[in-house]
């Protein structure tokens, strides 16, 4: 069977079993700190496992596409050179949410894998391990699925703690918990290796495939296992692996979904398609590189994007390796989209945009190893002894970006060797740091459960009745609420927004007779919505009904700027591509702020351009429309989904001027979009590598910027005595003015320099035979300071020279060589000694060279070091 076939077969088989077929979930984690990269079936649907979040489904079925190499789960290192290790795999998965549990989650794994109907494996050939002490899986396998004890194994602490087992998941060291059992299969006595559990079990012959877990507890801070009342599966069986099983191939490299990968790799570097391991690596890595950009990720210095930076520049590497000449690596994208583009889209959208990404990172690479190379070189001159340091082998790997094994190639030629244990434990101090920063450090028992949820009336109204279901103080439930505390107050119903997809949530007031409370802000938790502010009058008790009142002013400013965010996407697009995609937003009454993906400056032009756009659909006044659907409907009709938003199974469709814009979004809008006004963009810059952003403003903002800008020109004509329709004549014979001005004060200085140069020669000293003359001229720049060398060094006839000043708060420094001493006396290398001396650098040739630095008050010392260095070199 191809990968295809067995993915489909997967999910096709648990929709017989009443699962809910799920998309795969972005390899960004929705509303996730806690991960780097979406690595499991199970992270999707997390919050469904913690009883914080209730889905229309209680089974579900998945393909999710997941990375690990970053943070807890890295697998880079090993990848190529196993047989089944990648950065980016498929895991099939199927979960349970409180429905059914061991017996039926075993035997359906068991009915997929060995039916003739579906993968039909041979069931001798299936090994199966269950925790040491869970009898039940056991017994279920044994005597209701017939596994013979011969082929069971039973695992247990074998991690050097309680509970800690491969057979034993935890989500963190609190929270839900419990037993797995994994089915393995044997390939076969002719491959190395014992069956799980014995002490050849690291060997390749017995392979895991699939992964029941069985969250049945929950784990205290104490460390005692309480049964969970509603236990739940998540299971995860590898593609590649089971593809590799089901074409018997030994290695996921030789299965299909490899093989014209590696072809098109040996293609686009111009090598032989052999079992190089190379490129297997260059062959796996354009997988998590495309999908990762595909989802919204680029190459930066940090997060997500140092990651994928990582490995694109280990792709390349490994191409360089292989003979690779210029770049190579976005080439093969289109191999990808060939053979994975059907069952994810997103590659086919977007194949030119990572296509671009991965070129223009393979030519930021080059000169990476350019830079590289020239901070090893200094290294390498300041060494002592033959070794390498560690410090200096990781600073260059993990700061530049530098391979370690190119590293060890020059210390080969150079009969060097590499500090290998000490990089290794720079490497292991910066994997304990990823470890820590992207472990689950939660107490799951400790986040707040509000049990219910609030029904949000704020797309109709901004005032409403509602009772008081909630009440918290310092994050803990209480019955009341005295004036004068703070706190935060739950409602059955509400017109208050909570804070998401980059609405910053409502302000206003709660009161009835004699109670009041100011609320300061509203956020959501699960399906709550939570009024924190602080009782100003009276006191609030669980049960009492309340008049809502949002800040009607405050949220109609918020809801032009939401709607404007809308327009500004759709516009963005319009003009800079389809590659552009929110990458963070916020809006508040006040502006809108809208980050995106786009590699370069938004020329003046293109902003002027997308501002047109958007206020062409403003005059238009056309009718926004929202309407509620399936998540399916609404991305079939084209429906943008936002970056960091998690979305249930029926979503909220927006949309303005027809097809213009369509968004999912839970946000409060305008009724027409003649109701913004103007928008006006009063911003642009780049926040990130591959991101920028813009600020814009709308209504009566706008108008009062506009009104602004119009003062500021009126004042402006007024001191240039003109008027606003010459100003700009005024202000560039102005311009003209001044630079001619500037001109002949530099002519004065170079005229008085030369005057003096008669003077300065005066001024030399002799060191060892060699007249050594040093001045401070200040308020002479660099190119009057050259010109005033070359006449020191004529009437000098043979001589150094270093000339020094303060101009326009730097240090200007030039040295000059007369032609008969460089041999001897080099210019340049004087000069990188003075600038250092100022806090600068500087360089040039042995018979001239210019430096400077932001230290004025080392300059005495820095003109002494022409001395120092003609008594050294003499």
């Amino acid at each position: 069977m191809k990968s295809a076939e067995i993915r489909e077969a997967f999910l096709r088989f648990f929709e017989e079993k009443g699962h809910t077929r799920v998309a795969s979930s972005s390899l960004i984690p929705a509303n996730d700190p806690t991960l780097l990269f979406t690595n499991a079936g199970m992270n999707q649907f997390k919050d469904c496992f913690l009883g914080m979040e209730k889905r229309s489904y209680t089974r579900a079925a998945t393909s999710q596409k997941c990375v690990r190499a970053g943070g807890k789960h890295n697998d880079l290192e090993n990848v190529g050179y196993t047989a089944r290790h990648h950065t980016f795999f498929e895991m099939l998965g199927n979960f349970s949410f409180g429905d059914y549990f061991k017996r039926d989650a075993i035997t359906f794994a068991w009915e997929f894998l060995t039916s003739p109907q579906w993968l039909g494996l041979p069931r001798e050939k299936l090994w199966v391990t269950v925790y040491a002490t869970d009898d039940e899986a056991y017994d279920i396998w044994t005597k209701e699925v017939g596994v013979p004890a011969a082929q069971m194994v039973r695992i247990g602490d074998n991690k050097g703690a309680p509970y800690a087992s491969d057979n034993f998941w935890t989500m963190g060291d609190t929270g839900p918990c419990g037993p797995c059992t994994e089915i393995f299969f044997d390939h076969g006595p002719e491959i190395w290796g014992g069956p799980p559990g014995s002490p050849e079990e690291d060997g390749d012959r017995y392979i895991e495939i699939w992964n029941n877990v069985f969250m049945q507890f929950n784990r205290t801070a104490d460390g005692v296992l309480h049964p969970l009342p509603a236990p739940s599966v998540d299971t995860g069986m590898g593609l590649e692996r089971v593809s590799a099983v089901l074409q018997h191939v030994h290695s996921n490299y030789e299965i299909d979904l490899f093989q014209q990968l590696l072809a098109a790799s040996a293609e686009a570097i111009g090598c032989a398609n052999d079992d190089a391991p190379s490129l297997k690596v260059v062959a796996d890595h354009i997988r998590s590189c495309s999908f990762l950009i595909a989802d919204g990720v680029l190459p930066s210095n940090e997060g997500r994007g140092y990651v994928l930076r990582r490995i694109i520049r280990r792709a390349c590497r490994h191409g360089n390796k292989l003979g690779a000449k210029g770049t190579f690596f976005h080439k093969i994208v289109a191999a990808l989209v060939a053979e994975m583009g059907q069952a994810y889209p997103e590659l086919v959208q977007q194949q030119a945009h990572i296509e671009r990404v991965l070129r223009t990172e393979e030519e930021q690479f080059a000169k990476t190893l350019e830079q590289g190379l020239k901070i090893l070189e200094q290294d390498l001159a300041q060494l002592q002894g033959d070794t390498i340091p560690g410090d200096v082998v990781f600073k260059l790997y993990d700061t530049y970006g530098f391979p370690v094994d190119l590293t060890n190639d020059i210390a080969r030629e150079r009969n060097l060797n590499l500090d290998e244990a000490g990089f290794e434990r720079e490497m292991e101090a910066q994997r304990e740091r990823a470890r820590s920063a992207s472990a689950f450090g939660v107490d799951y028992n400790s986040l707040v459960k509000v049990e219910g949820e609030t029904r949000f009336l704020g797309y109709d109204t901004t005032s409403a009745s509602g009772i008081i279901v909630a009440l918290y103080r310092a994050g803990q439930p209480v019955d009341s609420l005295a004036e004068g505390e703070e706190g935060v107050v739950i409602l059955d119903q509400t017109p208050f927004y909570g804070e998401s997809g980059g609405q910053v949530g409502d302000t206003g007031f709660l009161e009835s007779a004699g109670v009041g409370f100011a609320v300061r802000d509203t956020t959501k938790t699960q399906g709550a919505f939570l009024h924190h502010g602080v009782v100003t009058k009276g006191s609030l008790n669980v049960g009492t009904a309340l008049m809502a009142q949002v800040d009607a002013g405050r949220r109609q400013g918020i809801a032009l700027n939401h709607s404007g965010t809308h327009l500004l996407h759709a516009a963005l697009r319009q003009v800079l591509g389809d590659h552009v995609h929110q990458k963070g937003s916020l809006v508040n009454d006040q502006r809108l702020r809208f980050d995106f993906s786009h590699f370069e400056a938004i020329k003046p032009e293109e902003l002027k351009r997308i501002e047109t756009i958007v206020n062409e659909e403003i005059r238009k006044n056309s009718a926004v429309t929202t309407e509620v659907m399936a998540i399916d409907e609404a991305k079939a009709r084209g429906a943008m989904a936002l970056f960091g938003e998690k979305y249930g199974d029926v979503v909220r469709v927006v949309g303005m001027g027809g097809e213009f814009s369509v968004e999912l979004c839970g946000g409060t809008h305008v009724a027409q979009t003649g109701d913004i006004g103007l928008l006006k963009l009063v911003s642009e810059g780049g926040v990130a590598s591959g991101v920028r952003r813009v600020e814009a403003i709308t209504g009566t903002a706008a108008l009062a910027y506009l009104n602004g800008a119009e003062e500021q020109l009126r004042e402006a004509a007024s001191l240039l005595k003109g008027s606003r329709d010459n100003v700009l004549d005024k202000l560039a014979a102005l311009v003209e003015r001044n630079r001619q001005l500037e001109k002949e004060i530099e002519q004065l200085k170079a005229k008085a320099a030369s005057a003096s140069a008669g003077d300065l020669v005066d001024q030399a000293q002799d060191v060892k035979g060699a007249k050594v003359l040093t001045a401070r001229l200040d308020g002479l720049d660099g190119k009057a300071l050259l010109a005033l060398v070359d006449q020191l060094k004529n009437k000098l006839g043979s001589g150094m020279i270093l000339l020094g000043g303060e101009a326009d708060g730097k240090v200007v420094l030039v040295a000059g060589v007369t032609a008969d001493l460089t041999a001897k006396l080099k210019a340049g290398e004087l000069m990188k000694r003075a600038a250092a001396v100022v806090g600068g650098k500087g360089g040039g040739r042995p018979d001239m060279a210019q430096g400077g630095g932001t230290d004025a008050s080392q300059l005495a010392a820095a003109l002494a070091c022409a001395g120092q260095y003609a008594e050294e070199s003499l």
